[in-house]
């Protein structure tokens, strides 16, 4: 197995010689986050999913990397790995895939974005929010930040085992000052008119009732893209990928077999 880059920690499934499909989890989450996807997909692609730096098994970043730090260890990810990938993000995790496609096209196969955003720069009271929640994580601490904020990730119809592994996963895997970084990351961050400069393929997935980004955002991703797919998830929140795994992962099948012909 190839070594990740020091200090990131990654679960890994599939061949290692197939298509590589790196997975960037969301802002409260971490690797375990894509559960799903490694059980049902290493047998189309190599799939690695990374714990961020200043999350889970990660190491803490010496200092704020911004969004563009993140892209970049995301970058010198997929060169360990011989390049180039797949990125699945989720939430902020897509944030950075499609930072990524900016900064490193030559490394980007394609995107799949799933409930995801432009970024928190977009609006004021957008930035100032996310800035909060970093401030609520240090003062409440992980077991309260997540047991509070866990179950707005999910539909209201999500199975209670769903509901306490995406807590148990976030109280797991946040901490200061890793989240306080990433959620400076996407204070700063307005995607809008870095889209159109995207020339990746991508498909753009977001839960029906996701309340968190919500459809009309994800949306706004999928038309500035110069090539995309938009679909949206029946019976999901914010967490697709996690409540509705079955029909997630067949359309990032479908996907991943129009773009590079990987068998269905």
């Amino acid at each position: 197995m190839t070594a990740a880059p020091a200090g990131v920690h990654t679960r890994e499934a599939g061949d290692p010689e197939a298509p590589l499909l790196l997975c960037l989890h969301g802002i409260g989450s971490s690797s375990a986050a894509f559960a799903p996807q490694l059980d049902g997909l290493a047998d189309q692609v190599h799939v690695v999913a990374w714990d961020a730096p200043g999350y889970a098994d990660s190491a803490d970043p010496a200092r704020a990397p911004g969004l563009d730090g993140y892209a970049d260890a995301a970058a010198a990810l997929i060169r360990t790995h011989g390049g180039p990938a797949h990125v699945l993000g989720v939430s902020w995790g897509g944030v950075i895939a499609l930072r990524l496609a900016t900064r490193h096209p030559d490394l980007v196969a394609s995107l799949i974005v799933a409930d995801s955003s432009r970024g928190s720069g977009t609006r004021p009271d957008k930035a100032e929010a996310m800035r909060g929640r970093a401030r609520q994580l240090a003062d409440q601490g992980p077991d309260a930040f997540a047991a509070a904020r866990g179950p707005r990730l999910v539909s209201d119809a999500a199975p209670p085992a769903l509901v306490e592994r995406v807590v148990a996963t976030m109280a797991a895997s946040v901490r200061s000052p890793g989240y306080g970084y990433a959620a400076a990351s996407m204070a700063e961050t307005d995607l809008t008119d870095d889209l159109p400069a995207i020339t990746a393929p991508a498909l753009v997935l977001c839960g029906e009732q996701d309340t968190v980004t919500g459809t009309d955002e994800s949306q706004a991703i999928a038309g500035a893209l110069a090539t995309s797919v938009y679909v949206t998830l029946s019976g999901a929140g914010h967490l697709s990928n996690q409540e509705r795994p079955e029909a997630f992962n067949a359309w990032v099948r479908a996907h991943l077999h129009v773009v590079a012909r990987v068998p269905a």
